[in-house]
């Protein structure tokens, strides 16, 4: 059972009350939504160096994708955060020789959701106008958002958040930074929020095209 905060939190007047479900009639309809994370070269949201994308359905992981991307430009400014390099991804597909099976594994997903998913949202959606292909139009929900709601934790990046809720984390690298932004989901999850509230309360507003 995974630990979702302390007691006194979950007595806070202030924080956000699960919603009961299951209480209709309606047939049951498979809950299904991708994590994922990005990681960048450097400034430009064109950059993805790499993404993993985790899909969850019925409050399961079920498939975990990750891969190195060759981004634009040679220039790499944070490999001290996720320790790629231009040698680590020169011989590796661009974003654009890549979406094939990116958009496939986003196809019949409810939502994405990432941690600071304005970042990844960002970056997927300028990915996209650089590779002439078109985004997918899904609901981006933020774990950041849905931090700070469920369980009033500040501060809320991921690292801090994984801290509160004993999730592991290899902070930087993206297949366990998608894990950790998937389990932050399904942990609200136990506390009883339906998915329904993950996308009408943590949901960014759609952007400006």
């Amino acid at each position: 059972m995974m630990k979702t905060g302390t007691d006194a939190l979950n007595r806070r007047p202030d924080l956000a009350e699960p919603q009961e479900s299951g209480r209709n009639d309606a047939p049951a309809v498979p809950q299904r939504f991708a994590a994922l994370d990005f990681e960048t070269a450097d400034y430009g949201r064109d950059s993805a160096c790499a993404l993993s994308i985790v899909l969850v359905e019925n409050d399961a992981i079920i498939d975990t994708w990750t891969s190195l991307i060759r981004p634009p430009r040679r220039e790499f400014y944070f490999t001290y955060l996720h320790g790629i390099s231009w040698e680590h991804v020169k011989n590796q597909p661009t974003f654009g020789e890549l979406w094939q099976v990116i958009s496939s594994k986003l196809a019949g997903v409810n939502f994405v959701a990432a941690h600071n998913a304005t970042f990844d949202r960002g970056v997927l959606r300028t990915c996209c106008e650089a590779a002439e292909v078109a985004t997918v139009d899904l609901p981006f929900v933020c774990t950041v958002k849905a931090a700070r709601s469920v369980w009033g934790f500040y501060p809320t990046t991921l690292a801090d958040v994984c801290r509160q809720l004993h999730i592991p984390l290899r902070h930087h690298d993206a297949e366990s930074d998608a894990r950790a932004c998937a389990r932050i989901l399904l942990a609200a999850r136990e506390r009883g929020f339906g998915y329904d509230k993950f996308v009408k309360s943590y949901a960014l507003k759609p952007s400006r095209r």
